[in-house]
Order: C-alpha cells, then sequence, then structure tokens
C-alpha cells in the first residue's frame, strides 16, 4: 500500500508541540489541543518519543485511547530510547539545543540498532496506550553528525532498525516504515540501496515556502521515479510562516524576516492566508501524500484546516513565482 492510500486525507497533526517544545504548556491545553483536532476531521497524527522524553506520546494516547483505533492512522519514530533514569545536567541535543527543556526529566538514549529499535516501539505503545503503529519512521539519523560519523550512525540504521522495520511490514505488524528527518541526504542514501526499501519519508522544514530548492533538486525525483511518498513537517518553517518569530528551531535571521515580509505582502495583495500559501504549496508536489502541522492551541487547528480549504488564486501562484519567491521547477497549485 503506497503512502498516499495509507494516510487519510492531506492535513496530519504534528506532535513535537506537545512535548513542552519552547515552552510548558498546560496539561489541558495540550489535551484540548489533540481534541480539536480531532473534532476537525484530523485523522493522521505523527509523534515521537524525542518530543519531550515521551511526554507528547503520552499526551496524545491519553486522548487517542477515547478514539476508535480504526478510524485514525498514527506513526511514531524510532532512535531515541527514553530511560527511566532522570537526567541530572542540560541535555546536549545539538542544533536542536533547549527544544524540549521543559518535556519530561527523563534521559534520551541516541541508537538505531535493531534492540533499541525493538524496545522503543514496545516502549511508544504503551505511552500511546494502542496495541499498534500504522507508520513508523527512522528519526535523525544524521542529525549533528557529519562525514565518517554520520556514516556509521546511518550504517548502525541500515542494519538494525532499517531491517526490523522491514520485516515488520512484511509480517504486517505496521503498515509502513521510512525516515523522518530534517535533512535530505540520508534519503537519498536510502532511495540508493538495493534493500532495506521504505514506503516514504518525513521530511521536516525542508519543503515549504522557504526551504525547497535541495529537495527539489535530487530527493523529490528519485522518489518519484520509484513511487516513494512524502509527508511534509514543519510546513511552517519551525513557525515564523504561522506569525511566530523561530526558524529551523531557532530565532530567525534577519534574512528569513524579510523573506517572510515580501510573502506576506503577495498574499495581503491577493487576500490570501500565509498559512494557506505555506500548505498548499507543500501539498502541491506529486510526490507529497500528506502535510503535519503542529499546533498548541485548539483555535490553531482550525485555521490548519480552514488554510487547507482556502481558495487561492492562480495569479498569486504565478505572481509568487515572478518575484522569485519559489523555485521555478517547484510544482504550483492550478498549474500556475
Amino acid at each position: 500500500m503506497s503512502l498516499k492510500e495509507l494516510l487519510p486525507g492531506k492535513l496530519g497533526y504534528g506532535t513535537a508541540p506537545l512535548g513542552n517544545m519552547f515552552r510548558a504548556i498546560p496539561e489541558s491545553e495540550a489535551l484540548a489541543t489533540v481534541e480539536a483536532a480531532w473534532q476537525q476531521g484530523v485523522r493522521y497524527y505523527d509523534t515521537a518519543p524525542f518530543y519531550g522524553a515521551g511526554l507528547a506520546e503520552e499526551r496524545l494516547g491519553e486522548v487517542l485511547a477515547g478514539k476508535p483505533r480504526d478510524e485514525y492512522v498514527l506513526s511514531t519514530k524510532v532512535g531515541r530510547v527514553v530511560l527511566d533514569e532522570h537526567e541530572t545536567d542540560v541535555p546536549d541535543f545539538g542544533e536542536k539545543g533547549g527544544l524540549f527543556e521543559h518535556g519530561n526529566p527523563n534521559k534520551i538514549l541516541h541508537e538505531w540498532t535493531a534492540d533499541a529499535t525493538e524496545r522503543s516501539i514496545e516502549d511508544s505503545l504503551k505511552r500511546l496506550r494502542t496495541d499498534r503503529l500504522d507508520v513508523v519512521w527512522v528519526h535523525d539519523i544524521a542529525q549533528d553528525f557529519h562525514g565518517d560519523e554520520w556514516l556509521a550512525r546511518f550504517e548502525e540504521a541500515r542494519t538494525g532498525a532499517f531491517r526490523v522495520l522491514s520485516r515488520l511490514r512484511d509480517e504486517g505488524v505496521i503498515g509502513a516504515w521510512g525516515l523522518g528527518v530534517n535533512k535530505t541526504e540520508p534519503i537519498e542514501l536510502t532511495l540508493a540501496l538495493d534493500e532495506p526499501r521504505p514506503d516514504g519519508f518525513l521530511l521536516a522544514g525542508r519543503y515549504t515556502l522557504l526551504d525547497h530548492e535541495h529537495a527539489l533538486t535530487r530527493l523529490l525525483p528519485m522518489a518519484q521515479e520509484q513511487g516513494v511518498g512524502m509527508v511534509v513537517g514543519g510546513p511552517y518553517s519551525s513557525g515564523i510562516l504561522a506569525g511566530g518569530t523561530h526558524f529551523e528551531y531557532q530565532e530567525a535571521p534577519a534574512h528569513i524576516i524579510e523573506r517572510v515580509a515580501r510573502l506576506k505582502e503577495l498574499t495581503a495583495q491577493h487576500g490570501v492566508s500565509i498559512k494557506a500559501a505555506a500548505l498548499q504549496f507543500s501539498l502541491a508536489h506529486p510526490v507529497t501524500a500528506a502535510v503535519v502541522a503542529g499546533a498548541t492551541k485548539p483555535g490553531r487547528v482550525a485555521e490548519d484546516r480552514a488554510a487547507l480549504d482556502e481558495t487561492v488564486p492562480a495569479a498569486f501562484w504565478r505572481e509568487l513565482r515572478a518575484a522569485g519567491l519559489v523555485s521555478p521547477a517547484a510544482p504550483l497549485p492550478h498549474g500556475a
């Protein structure tokens, strides 16, 4: 089954904010946001042990435990095992820094071996209060690693996580597997392998209005040729395209702020919301199966649903291209 056939609809809910990303979110607010996503018709939920050291999975599981399991699709990730032991020092998450400093205090083991993969899945099932996972992504295998070091980590995942997940898919335990990363190189390397063969990938922040040219040059042509689907994560580029101040998990630099200002000027001229432009741009590529947008307040989910359904005139897309704000090679809605 292809990723597009497996996923129910084009809009998913990304749960990184439920792990207290950037700020401590009250429990009631977090649970209400998941419930709002359900009420808005969202039936695909993506999470990970890394998000708040299990906190996002716990919160998501609390709400979804009361929903019919056959009515939604659930994906989580492997590569980080949440330990019972608590951190005594500030954890080093490299370029993701203090992203989840307000999450659970548990230590996290970074490991992509077969044993760690199986343990991670078992732990996620408990936190999510479910008996099965529909999709499993191999998380951040290139994060903060360079040269021979990252290739060694990739080899650990190839001989460990990749093979475990391929077996589980072939046995019907999971529906699909792939990579969940914010770099294109590990996906390209995986697609070049004879085996194991992934079903798709979740690419965070690399096919957005602000960053898409690199994905267009190699990765997406390879994926399209092989019939491999993409879930676009972080369609708002860490929040800067949704009224926030972060880009790439940090405060946005001046050149990004200036580019966003140009985008907002153009959307205002056409009476279009920038959220609609962001989501519909990411969905326009034929490889894209869905977008997953995070939210920390119930009203934000309603905005995402409205943005997905908003009518964006073809003239907007033509002017967007003419202004040099998107790559000439990027597919646009309406064939603009």
